[in-house]
């Protein structure tokens, strides 16, 4: 049995697939599993779950204008006979695709070699490359209860977003782990896999403020990291303080599962890997969606997700220190809050989805090949 994924450009697309491919390697069918796309995100776990990448173009769909929007058509263009070529190759029975603009030039050609497909929505308004879909999808997973409306009824089922297991994992040891003391409350901000400039520039002129009564982990992304090193010493004017900040850019599933257990508050980003992640753990958290015109899917996660009392939403052009500090206070001061957050948080999660999935798999690649 062959089964192909295809999905993102971001960690939010990539490790939901990587959650799913480590559940069908505990199957005994033990399918062939390859990833498609321009490039691989993460190569060790590529090798890890044993997934063979196949390159194949796409070209990204902008919201905003760019020269490179004009390349990207015919990026997309090239793709799809690319990506017919190497199916046709290859030939999955089934296609697991988690939208992004890199599954478009497979999908279209699953499409034309009449190749199955099962997607998952994470967000709660659906992407573009799931809305071209839809129509030959056999099974469409959701994370949102109010996204179904966009779906056909007889083939879309509430499942949430598959967890790599390291990521569902609470230590019970997560401080020494991380090598922070327990002796403040620990913050946990992060901009997602990319970081998020508006919050890192935020955090960093707050630090005065947040590092007498907090420690603070930063998870900033790459970018600038480490300009932002230096930008942190020169801001912090008590120099002792900056044994309580912790600055890194990219962080492992480890790492985050020991954060999520330890901290008392997550700053966030709206992507809904991120906040799944956070309602795992049950942490209260502060979302700050990327602006609309930038992303359409953030705002809309924000809201669904603070709709269950697990978070608050800050929108970005509201953003200001003393506002996230107010915020950040009233929640950690308020033990009774806090509590109310965190089970809030923990009923959003949804168990089972990398189960749920691979299962659904299994069962259109047995009937494929037959």
């Amino acid at each position: 049995m062959k089964i192909g994924f295809v999905g993102g450009g971001t960690g939010g697309h990539f490790y939901p697939l990587m959650a799913v491919a480590e559940e069908l390697n505990t199957r005994e069918e033990k399918p062939d599993l390859y990833y498609f796309g321009p490039s691989p995100y993460n190569n060790e776990l590529l090798e890890k779950f044993g997934i063979r990448h196949v390159y194949c173009p796409a070209g990204k769909l902008r919201l905003y204008f760019s020269v490179q929007n004009v390349l990207d058509i015919f990026r997309n263009f090239f793709g799809v006979f690319i990506a017919i070529y190497k199916l046709y190759i290859i030939y999955p029975d089934v296609i697991f695709s988690k939208g992004g603009y890199t599954s478009i030039p497979i999908l279209a050609g699953a499409r034309f070699l009449n190749i199955p497909i099962v997607i998952h929505e994470s967000d709660a308004v659906p992407g573009r490359a799931n809305k071209l879909a839809i129509k030959k999808a056999r099974y469409i997973g959701i994370a949102y209860d109010n996204v179904a409306r966009f779906f056909p009824s007889e083939k879309t089922a509430l499942v949430g977003i598959p967890l790599l297991n390291d990521i569902k994992q609470a230590p019970a040891n997560p401080h020494e782990l991380l090598g922070i003391p327990n002796d403040k409350p620990l913050i946990y901000v992060t901009g997602g896999s990319s970081g998020a400039t508006r919050i890192n520039n935020l955090i960093l002129t707050s630090l005065d403020q947040l590092l007498p009564r907090y420690r603070i982990f930063h998870q900033a992304g790459m970018a600038n990291l480490d300009e932002m090193k230096l930008v942190a010493q020169g801001l912090i004017e008590d120099k002792s303080l900056l044994d309580n900040y912790y600055l890194e850019g990219n962080i492992g599933a480890n790492t985050i599962a020991s954060l999520l257990t330890a901290s008392s508050l997550v700053i966030t980003r709206a992507g809904s890997t991120t906040l799944f992640e956070i309602a795992c753990h049950g942490k209260p958290s502060i979302v700050i969606p990327i602006p609309e015109d930038i992303s359409r899917d953030q705002r809309t996660n924000a809201y669904a997700y603070a709709e269950t009392g697990g978070a608050t939403v800050i929108e970005e052009h509201n953003l200001s220190k003393n506002l996230l500090t107010q915020e950040i206070d009233s929640i950690i001061n308020d033990s009774a809050r806090q509590a109310k957050m965190s089970q809030a948080a923990r009923g959003m999660f949804l168990d089972g989805a990398s189960e749920k999935i691979a299962s659904i798999l299994i069962s259109i690649g047995i009937e494929h090949g037959s």
